[in-house]
């Protein structure tokens, strides 16, 4: 499997990492042994092996693990092998300062749950952004962020390295956000058990922009929300008839310009029945 993700970064310094295969593959630092155990490198020699218009993703999370799988497949897994993308995941519990590596706290005044230190996070952050030459663009994931469009999308595709802090339990303690000041990012009026999913989603659609990843590019340009207003237009594909459900006869017409006008069509009813529905309250439409 390509995947090969560093799962965790001592305090000391040395990353640490973990190959996911049965032969010597091309991991985030460069080349993995498979002949077992841990390698150690020095951050301090460490210089990247991206050219300098691909993109480094560091999530910076308590549960590294989560990650493994989804680095291995489909887009992401083949970005990374063909080094477009580099991902590195670090364990915030490393930079723990307590005996039993706790990172959370009750938070002063009271309250349910746990909030996540300010000092293990602001070191962790510190230190990782020491890894790598370029200058990284970090953003903490959180429910009370501005929500993720393609919008926004776009614009974090225009940074070569970005950092993700995955939030956990009640959240973060303000002095992270008072000292580091990430941006916020959410993605949508809904809770979730962290920011991790939220991590996977930034990054599989921040790669869709990087030149190369998608192999057809038109296909990034007619994706929905591409332009951040309107939703794509219904595909079809075999067989012509399925059901007593029919592929619409303008698209087997071979004329260009006519089923570019029904598509254009179809993206914008789609979009105003969308609208429609959220203003009532209601789902997705049919």
């Amino acid at each position: 499997m390509v995947c090969s993700s560093a799962l965790s970064l001592a305090r000391a310094g040395a990353a640490r990492w973990r190959a996911q295969a049965s032969t010597p593959e091309r991991g985030v630092f460069g080349q993995v042994s498979n002949q077992g155990g841990p390698t150690e490198i020095s951050p301090h020699n460490f210089e990247s092996n991206m050219p300098a218009d691909q993109i480094r993703f560091d999530v910076i999370t308590l549960f590294p693990d989560i990650f493994t799988g989804y680095l291995g497949e489909s887009l992401l897994a083949k970005a990374i092998e063909a080094g477009s993308v580099e991902v590195v995941c670090h364990n915030l519990r490393d930079w723990s300062t307590s005996k039993h590596n706790k990172v959370d706290s009750p938070p002063y005044g009271g309250g349910p749950g746990m909030l996540l230190q300010v000092e293990p996070i602001v070191h962790c952050v510190r230190e990782v952004q020491t890894l790598d030459p370029r200058p990284a663009h970090l953003i903490a994931l959180t429910p009370t962020g501005r929500r993720l469009r393609q919008s926004v999308v776009a614009e974090l595709a225009t940074h070569r390295r970005i950092i993700l802090l995955c939030g956990r339990y009640e959240g973060f303690d303000q002095r992270v956000f008072d000292i580091l000041k990430p941006e916020e990012i959410s993605l949508g009026d809904f809770v979730l058990n962290g920011g991790e999913v939220a991590a996977m989603a930034i990054m599989d659609t921040t790669i869709r922009l990087i030149p190369g990843v998608v192999g057809d590019h038109e296909s990034v340009v007619q994706d929905s929300f591409s332009d951040d207003r309107s939703l794509e237009f219904p595909q079809y594909t075999r067989p012509r008839e399925f059901e007593g459900h029919n592929v619409p006869d303008v698209l087997l017409s071979g004329h260009h310009p006519k089923i570019a006008a029904w598509r254009k069509e179809q993206s914008l009813a789609r979009t105003a029945n969308r609208q429609q529905s959220e203003e009532q309250g209601g789902g997705s439409p049919s």
